[in-house]
């Protein structure tokens, strides 16, 4: 006797009514929008005149608000010892167990998550312990499995030399871990294969000096181009993307022979480095927000050292200059903040108001964080915009960020967070519903205990 076939589920379907909407192209926003969602993807979006609302959808009224897409951090530090919950980053290295760590890395992806931020990508630590690459995709996994609201979340691990920039971001006197450092071509193919065996989504590794460690220029070289050569092509082998952390021009020539994926920050630069990257079509990933004076008051208030305070005040305008030059230049731009330390988690759109000042308009620094981010991660075809087809990560903002950016930095406005099709955040139905169920600064200060 056959068994009896059940009758798959309808998808559910809903219609959110938006005072505009902001799909994420660069066009011009749209008035009276609506956008019909069937299950966790979008089936429908036009305007209120031309979008016929089916009879059995739950309707969402956000007419007074503005619809775009889920924002992307291309650059974050989730397992970082954050300043909102920890008083002195280096005493909370020691002090913090790894696998405590793991549940405030789940806390941080939650607070960009109810911020609109739907996804992240996440680009590792050590602890004393090792690497933390398992234990991200840990929480990558959780979220996955429905076990814990939060962000989409891309893991990278972290095949690193002895003595480099990510090595350093450890204690210099601490004893490093198996697996922490390789040196070498071969040394570091075995070491980015234990990674990817791990069940990273990307690899993330440093080829110069960087500006928030005690005692290394970011003029250092921090592999040769045959190290660099050799982790690419070892990724891209089990087809995996590869992000490289770059400060000299240098570094980003050495990304380009090598075919890396994304460039990570802009600091030093010059107009030869600018051109080769614009051929080559590799994104780059800014990283503004760790270079402020506001992100240097808060590693000041973190226990670092002065020296490394100097430093970040000293490349600042290098920074700045430089983005312009890769803005003007007409290369690809995909936001990150490099959140972590500096900024704090659930500020990374004040990202965007910096690229802003910087003279990009509102409407191209939303496209960072949205169709350009999902372009350098590779997903566009499911995320980036509000299209028919693709995954439904909405947020509802109150306020209009193609007219001020500023908007998408207050919690207040974020109305509602919505990521494949489900609404994880919401403030203008009768049952409002939250992510993280504390209130902002009730958590204690875990190395204050």
């Amino acid at each position: 006797m056959k068994a009896k076939r059940e009758k798959a589920a309808t998808p559910r379907t809903l219609a959110i009514k938006g005072a505009r909407l902001i799909d994420g192209n660069g066009g011009p926003v749209l008035k009276n929008a609506v956008v019909i969602v069937e299950g966790e993807r979008i089936a429908r979006v036009g305007s209120a005149a031309d979008v016929r609302i089916p009879r059995n959808a739950e309707v969402i009224d956000a007419s007074r608000h503005t619809l775009m897409p889920g924002m992307f951090d291309c650059h974050v530090h989730i397992a970082a010892f954050n300043v909102l919950t920890f008083s002195n980053y280096r005493v909370a290295m020691w002090e913090v167990t790894p696998e405590l760590e793991n549940f405030y890395a789940l806390f941080h992806a939650q607070m960009c998550f109810e911020m609109g931020f739907t996804t992240l990508r996440d680009l590792g630590r050590f602890t004393y312990k090792g690497v933390f690459t398992a234990a991200s995709c840990a929480v990558r996994d959780a979220i996955n499995a429905g076990i814990m609201p939060g962000p989409r979340l891309f893991v990278a691990g972290r095949p690193v030399i002895t003595n480099s920039h990510h090595d350093l971001t450890f204690p210099r006197a601490s004893i490093r871990q198996p697996g922490v450092v390789a040196d070498g071509p071969w040394e570091l193919r075995r070491s980015t294969r234990e990674h990817l065996r791990i069940g990273c989504d990307w690899i993330k590794t440093s080829a110069s000096g960087g500006g928030g460690t005690s005692d290394e220029e970011p003029s250092v070289r921090n592999m040769t181009q045959d190290e660099l050569d050799a982790i690419v092509d070892e990724a891209h082998a089990f087809l995996k993307p590869v992000a490289v952390h770059c400060f000299t021009p240098e570094s980003h020539q050495m990304c380009v022979r090598a075919g890396v994926d994304t460039i990570e920050h802009i600091v030093f630069t010059d107009d030869d480095t600018v051109q080769m990257i614009k051929d080559a079509g590799i994104p780059v990933v800014p990283t503004l927000s760790h270079r402020t004076d506001h992100a240097i008051e808060v590693r000041r208030r973190m226990g670092t050292n002065e020296n490394i305070l100097k430093k970040m005040k000293k490349i600042q305008p290098y920074t700045f200059e430089s983005f312009k030059k890769f803005h003007q230049a007409g290369i690809k731009i995909a936001m990150g903040t490099d959140t972590g330390y500096d900024p704090e988690m659930g500020s990374n759109a004040r990202e965007l108001e910096i690229y802003v000042n910087l003279g990009m308009t509102p409407m191209e620094a939303l496209q960072t964080a949205t169709k350009n981010a999902a372009q350098a991660l590779k997903v566009d075809a499911d995320l980036g915009t509000i299209e028919p087809g693709k995954l439904a990560d909405i947020v509802i903002v109150d306020g209009d960020p193609s007219k001020d950016i500023r908007v998408l930095q207050e919690k207040g406005n974020i109305k509602l967070v919505m990521k494949d099709g489900r609404v994880h955040a919401d403030k203008i139905s009768a049952k409002p519903k939250s992510v993280i169920q504390c209130e902002p600064g009730s958590w204690k200060i875990i190395d204050r205990l």
